[in-house]
């Protein structure tokens, strides 16, 4: 079974995560992810990227925390990687990217989100946020980045400082996502929202898109090694294997 379904409508390849209920991440589910990106940046045919699980209970819930408890930190740092790669190859895509999210995208999962150029979010009780504070763990590094040009600074503080999730109104109020919809329509308005910029000029959508992310992109890869180490050092620390061995519990 495909981790990750691409179904194609009207020039836009639509990337449903399909690891089970929760989307949880692990290192073949990026490495699927990261060859779909890849395959629908690469595509002629294709104008446009639309990410969304494959449920309407969660877009993804981050990183698969009980399996990777048991990784050494060598498999850890190259499930690490390869999180910090695929959100790099989302967040530059010289394509316009939408994040149906029609379930919950909480930690990496609201990472990926934040990768793409708008997300939609269906109304309710769905809930975003980065809670690895809560986790003993910093943010990943280009999550953080990201976030930050996304919000602005002081919304930026507050969610990372808390580690809270939030509901679908105050995600808006945030600047964590673009519209809050029925979550019958987050699916088509989001193909729609990238069909209707796929069709204008790739050259130019991609200048603009290259000038939007440029500055981050630079500030990311210059200290992406100094930060992973230090994620790495956290995640194996005595308090950090507490609380997430408590998080674990909840999968």
């Amino acid at each position: 079974m495909a981790l990750v379904r691409a179904e194609h409508k009207d020039g836009i390849a639509i990337l449903k995560l399909n690891k089970g209920v929760i989307n949880a991440l692990d290192l073949q589910f990026l490495d699927e992810l990261g060859d779909s990106v890849c395959r629908a940046r690469d595509d002629s045919d294709v104008h446009g990227i639309v990410l969304t699980g494959s449920n309407s209970k969660f877009f993804s819930m981050g990183f698969d925390i009980p399996q990777l408890l048991g990784f050494t930190r060598k498999n850890l740092e190259v499930f690490y990687r390869t999180f910090n790669r695929v959100c790099m190859d989302l967040y530059t895509l010289s394509k316009p990217t939408v994040a149906a999210i029609t379930g919950h995208a909480v930690a990496g999962g609201c990472i990926l989100a934040l990768c793409c150029d708008y997300r939609f979010i269906a109304e309710g009780k769905t809930l975003m946020g980065l809670n690895e504070i809560r986790l003993g763990l910093p943010v990943p590094y280009p999550g953080e980045c990201i976030l930050r040009q996304v919000v602005g600074e002081r919304y930026a503080r507050e969610i990372m400082y808390t580690g809270e999730f939030y509901r679908p109104e105050k995600s808006f109020r945030l600047g964590l996502v673009d519209r809050v919809l029925p979550v019958k329509k987050v699916l088509s308005m989001s193909i729609n929202k990238a069909e209707s910029i796929g069709v204008l000029s790739y050259e130019a959508f991609g200048m603009i898109k290259h000038n939007r992310v440029e500055a981050v992109e630079a500030q990311i890869r210059k200290h992406l090694t100094q930060r992973q180490k230090f994620y790495l050092d956290c995640w194996f620390s005595e308090k950090a294997h507490e609380l997430l061995t408590e998080m674990a519990k909840k999968f």
